[in-house]
C-alpha cells in the first residue's frame, strides 16, 4: 500500500455543475463514504459532495478513533457489527493503510450495577454472534498491565467487558481514503461550498442554494454531523436533536505503553494510544447546548483526576491540547437515517459518540437508501418515524461518556 497523503493534499476542487443526480451535504467520513458507495455499489457517479470548509475538517478531525460493535440492542449491534466487518477489509479495498488496529476494547466496571450491566451486554452480544467476554480484575491486569486494580481508589475495578476485535483507526486517513476513491470514480468533491438554502417544488426538493451558486439535484442527502438540525431547519424540518460539545484531549508523544482501548462508563473516560505515541482521551460532554469546538476545563480536570487513579503511570505526562467535537444527540441516543417528509431529501445524523465506528456501514446503507428510495434493512429501525411510533432504541448506556 502507498504512503498516505498529507491531510492538506490539494484535491481538484471543481466548480459545481448545474445539476447532479445526488448532492451530499457534508464531506466528513459519512458523506465521503456515502459518495464512494453510491458510485461503487450503485453506479451513481453524477454526485457532488459539498463541504463548507475543507474535506474532513469537521467532526471527522475531532473524533477519538474507537471502533467496536458490542452494543446492547439487536438493532444497534447489527449495524455496528456490519461496520466492523467492513473495517476488517477496508484498508485493502481502499488501497490505503488506515492504521486499523484490532488491539481490543475493554470496558471497566466499578460498581455492582455496572458488573450486572456488563455481563448482560456480553450475553446479548454473544446471542448476536459478536465476540465478547468477561474479565476478572486479575484478568484485566493481565490483559493491560499498567491498569491499577487496587481496591483503595474511588473507582475500584470489579471486572471488565472485552471485545478483542475492537480497536482504533486513523480518522483522517479514513476520510482521505474514501475521498480519493470517490474522486477516482468521478464524484465531485467541492470544498468551500456552503449550503445556504433548498429549492422546493411543492413538497419535493429539487436543488440547493450555495455560496457558489444554485445546484439542481435529483436527490439531496444531509450528512453534516453536529449541524444536522441547523440544515434541516432551512427546509422547515424540526429534528429531535440537540448538539453538545464532547470533550477530548491528547498528550505529548510517548513510547508504546498502552496496548488496548480502555473505557469507563462511571468515570466518563476512554483512552487509547495513537500510532504516533500520544494518548488520546475522550471525556464527558458539556451540560449545555453549544457549537463551540473547545474544551471545558472542569470536564477535562475531572476526567484526568479519575483516569490517573486507573493509570497512575501517566501522572507526569503533559497534556498537549484539548478540544471538543460537536455531537448530535437524539432522545434515545441512536441515529436517524433514512427518508424525510420532504420527497427526495434524506437524513443521516444523531450518531452521538458512535459516528466514527459506524463510518463504512453508515456510508454503505445510506447509499442504498438514497439509490433505492427506501431504507436499507439495517437502517429501517432508525427512521425518523420511530419518534412518533415510540419504537425507540435506547442506547444511553452504550458509550463510555455521558450522553
Amino acid at each position: 500500500m502507498r504512503e498516505p497523503d498529507s491531510p492538506r493534499h490539494l484535491w481538484r476542487n471543481p466548480e459545481p455543475k448545474k445539476a447532479y443526480d445526488v448532492v451530499i451535504v457534508g464531506a466528513g467520513g459519512h458523506g465521503l463514504a456515502t459518495a464512494y458507495y453510491l458510485a461503487k455499489n450503485h453506479g451513481i457517479k453524477n454526485v457532488a459532495v459539498l463541504e463548507r470548509g475543507w474535506l474532513a475538517g469537521g467532526n471527522m478531525a475531532r473524533n477519538t478513533t474507537v471502533i467496536r460493535s458490542n452494543y446492547l440492542w439487536d438493532e444497534s449491534a447489527a449495524i455496528y457489527e456490519f461496520s466492523l466487518k467492513l473495517w476488517e477489509g477496508l484498508s485493502a479495498e481502499l488501497d490505503y493503510d488506515l492504521l486499523f488496529s484490532q488491539r481490543g476494547v475493554m470496558g471497566l466496571t466499578h460498581s455492582l450495577h455496572q458488573v450486572r450491566e456488563g455481563k448482560r451486554r456480553i450475553s446479548a452480544n454473544q446471542l448476536n454472534g459478536i465476540d465478547a467476554e468477561w474479565l476478572t480484575p486479575e484478568e484485566v491486569k493481565a490483559f493491560c498491565p499498567i491498569v491499577n486494580i487496587s481496591p483503595d481508589v474511588r473507582y475500584p475495578i470489579l471486572g471488565a467487558t472485552l471485545q478483542r476485535r475492537g480497536g482504533i483507526a486513523k480518522h483522517d486517513y479514513v476520510a482521505w481514503a474514501f475521498a480519493r476513491k470517490a474522486d477516482e470514480l468521478g464524484v465531485d468533491l467541492i470544498q468551500n461550498c456552503e449550503l445556504t438554502g433548498f429549492d422546493l417544488k411543492g413538497d419535493r426538493v429539487v436543488g440547493v442554494q450555495t455560496n457558489r451558486g444554485p445546484i439542481a439535484a435529483g436527490k439531496v442527502a444531509l450528512c453534516a454531523a453536529g449541524h444536522s438540525s441547523v440544515l434541516a431547519s432551512m427546509v422547515g424540518l424540526d429534528l429531535p436533536i440537540q448538539s453538545y460539545p464532547l470533550q477530548a484531549l491528547v498528550s505529548e508523544l510517548l513510547e508504546p505503553i498502552l496496548n488496548c482501548v480502555v473505557l469507563s462508563n462511571d468515570i466518563h473516560v476512554y483512552i487509547s494510544q495513537a500510532h504516533k505515541g500520544e494518548l488520546v482521551m475522550g471525556a464527558g460532554m458539556d451540560a449545555y447546548n453549544s457549537y463551540g469546538q473547545r474544551g471545558s476545563p472542569h470536564v477535562i480536570e475531572y476526567q484526568l483526576a479519575a483516569a490517573l487513579e486507573i493509570f497512575p503511570i501517566f501522572s507526569r505526562v503533559h497534556v498537549l491540547r484539548t478540544w471538543a467535537g460537536i455531537v448530535d444527540v437524539t432522545p434515545d441516543a441512536s441515529p436517524i437515517v433514512g427518508l424525510t417528509p420532504i420527497e427526495n431529501l434524506f437524513i443521516n445524523c444523531g450518531w452521538g459518540t458512535g459516528g466514527f465506528k459506524a463510518t463504512p456501514a453508515a456510508g454503505w446503507t445510506y447509499a442504498q437508501t438514497i439509490a433505492q428510495g427506501q431504507p436499507h434493512p439495517l437502517n429501517t429501525p432508525f427512521t425518523l418515524e420511530r419518534f412518533t411510533t415510540g419504537a425507540l432504541i435506547d442506547e444511553h448506556g452504550a458509550a463510555a461518556v455521558a450522553h
